[in-house]
């Protein structure tokens, strides 16, 4: 299970000190490992609780962060939000891992890449993808 959560490793290994923001829905525990991965992630629940998902975005494109979340109506808002390139939303569509194993496994799929921002990208299991947030969908 754990490995099929994973997905595949045939990717780049995410580059040290991207920017992300962490919707309250993230774990806390994939925001500590991610941190300690030497990353820059603002989470949401301890930064702005409550915020509507629009000042989540708004936020995310004034500090150049990509946004962590498991809320899929961030998918619309995305394509109407106009996002700048040095942002991004990474939908994770995945079982929960057992609260023990979210961090780890969560920080894994997000190390897999260093190509982020400028995308919005669904990460389900075995399979990521991504699309340009200067595309609007059809």
């Amino acid at each position: 299970m754990l490995a099929m959560l994973l997905g595949p490793k045939r990717y780049t290994r995410a580059q040290r000190d991207m920017r992300f923001l962490a919707n309250e829905n993230f774990p806390g525990n994939a925001v500590t490992e991610l941190q300690m991965a030497g990353h820059d992630v603002v989470w949401v629940r301890t930064a702005a609780p409550g915020s509507k998902d629009e000042d989540v975005l708004a936020q995310a494109a004034r500090e150049e962060r990509i946004v962590l979340t498991f809320d899929k109506d961030f998918g619309e808002l995305a394509w109407h939000a106009g996002l700048p390139a040095s942002c991004g939303v990474v939908l994770f569509r995945l079982p929960m891992p057992p609260a023990p194993n979210a961090g780890p496994v969560l920080a894994a799929r997000i190390g897999e890449r260093a190509d982020w921002a400028g995308h919005f990208t669904v990460l389900e299991p075995g399979r990521i993808r991504m699309r340009p947030l200067s595309l609007k969908p059809e």
